[in-house]
């Protein structure tokens, strides 16, 4: 089992018709690293929505063709998914559309919801039918209710972040207006810019924007509604401040694209930053220092700085096959690890090696890789991880929702390095983990298992997937 990530949601409005399927889509193919089952786009055309959302990477399924058919338009949004609620399949594409009396909207989701099943159960004994097993329909779902009784989209989204608990970043467009906004604890990024026409775009990550030339404004605040329509950009705060921040401290670790800036704190620098705590706690005798590419190259680079200890480029990475968590089996998992990385022998062979990764799940990836080196000829591998042991699941947006396969909860520190492989096994101190962010609010209950919000009994990614004889 490895680590398995959100999602990344992207909006645009332009002050005229324009190409905007073409810069979602740049867009997208920024964020690919948050989502690679399925992806979508949305585009508003004088208030008539046009879509196509379909399983698989951006550049496959929208090819020219694909996006020539896509209307110029003044608005979009998009989302690249991966699934930590609701089973892969093209009903859980993303952006979500829905037609009531008051208009239409479609709406992009990053995170999970931690009252979801409670919502949603309460929505089914009202008569709502679910077309799919995602947390973002019951979102679309209770922003439709509190439409129906608002005067503005807006106002509803405010009126239903008061029942919505748990981690959510949002891009929503209705007819007129682009409305993103995020959860009063900050759990997932968001954040917004402007391209030198007046175009405004909405991205998950810092990256998304500068893909399609925008300049970063800003980071969208914790409990924020940003409103881009007829009469300008509103911000409205009325949700910030109501909770202690706890921006996902997993982004800065492994999620976020190195180049991106997340409030303020660049993921590159908090990543070396990472690697030199880790050469001070856990200092090895070694010859050289290797990364885990992509998200173990910049802590390397940090242990090597204050080590001493030379950085080498110990194993590549194949570019042309996705992230190992992507694959639904374990043996597909490991076929896909045999594929994606290769030991470079020259530079391991005979060398005591210090290995840096960004964490351990099962340990099976891990043991894995340090195959790989022992196979190149590594004399010895002492692996540094660059956050604190896996020991609590998640539910607010990352696919660790059991115990059960956490190899932290049930070995000690040196029978893991002797599960996977390694002469020696040191993990990132909790108690630095504040240094990685500068300070900023963060949550670490992975970690530590101090959960902001109330945690329900039933958070399985697969709760809705039950057998017919479990429900009769």
């Amino acid at each position: 089992m490895s680590l398995r990530e959100e999602c990344g949601v992207f909006g645009i409005i332009s002050p005229q018709t324009a190409d905007v399927a073409e810069l979602v889509y740049y867009g997208l193919y920024a964020l690919q690293h948050r989502g690679q089952e399925s992806c979508g786009i949305v585009v508003n055309d004088d208030g008539v929505f046009s879509s196509y959302k379909d399983l698989g990477l951006v550049g496959e399924v929208f090819s020219q063709d694909i996006l020539s058919r896509l209307p110029k338009g003044s608005m979009a949004v998009g989302h690249v998914r991966y699934g930590t609620t609701g089973s892969t399949n093209r009903n859980n594409c993303q952006p979500i559309e829905v037609n009531h009396q008051k208009g239409k909207m479609a709406l992009a989701h990053n995170g999970n919801l931690s009252n979801a099943m409670e919502l949603r159960n309460a929505l089914e004994l009202a008569g709502a039918i679910f077309h799919t097993t995602s947390d973002t329909e019951t979102i679309a779902y209770i922003i439709t209710q509190e439409r129906l009784k608002a005067p503005s989209i807006e106002d509803a989204v405010s009126q239903a972040m008061n029942r919505l608990d748990g981690a959510y970043s949002l891009v929503l467009m209705s007819s007129q207006k682009l409305i993103c906004a995020r959860d009063p604890y900050g759990f997932r990024p968001l954040c917004c810019g402007r391209m030198p026409d007046g175009t405004w775009a909405v991205a998950s990550e810092s990256c998304g924007l500068t893909a399609i030339g925008a300049s970063f404004v800003r980071d969208v605040e914790p409990g924020e509604i940003l409103v881009f329509g007829p009469k300008g950009e509103v911000s409205r705060k009325e949700h910030c401040k109501t909770r202690k921040k706890k921006l996902c401290v997993f982004e800065y670790i492994y999620f976020a694209r190195p180049d991106s800036v997340i409030d303020g704190v660049s993921v590159h620098t908090a990543r070396n930053r990472a690697g030199k705590i880790l050469a001070k706690a856990h200092p090895a005798d070694a010859d050289i220092v290797v990364g885990v590419p992509d998200s173990g190259l910049d802590a390397a680079l940090g242990f090597s700085s204050e080590s001493g200890i030379p950085y080498s480029m110990g194993l590549i990475k194949n570019k042309y096959i996705g992230r190992t968590f992507i694959s639904p089996g374990q043996s597909a998992r490991l076929d896909q690890v045999r594929i994606k990385l290769a030991a470079i022998e020259e530079n391991v062979r005979g060398k005591r090696v210090v290995l840096i990764d960004d964490s351990i799940i099962r340990g099976t990836t891990s043991g894995r890789i340090v195959k790989l080196l022992r196979d190149a000829g590594a004399k010895e591998i002492h692996m540094r991880i660059s956050s604190p042991p896996f020991l609590h699941p998640c539910y607010y947006g990352t696919d660790v929702d059991s115990r059960e396969h956490l190899i932290a909860c049930h070995h000690t520190v040196e029978e893991t390095a002797e599960i996977i492989g390694a002469d020696s096994l040191g993990y990132l101190p909790a108690d630095q983990l504040g240094v990685l962010t500068e300070g900023l609010g963060y949550c670490s209950a992975c970690f530590d298992g101090k959960y902001p919000t109330a945690v329900l009994a039933d958070t399985r990614k697969d709760r809705f997937e039950r057998k017919l004889s479990e429900i009769r």
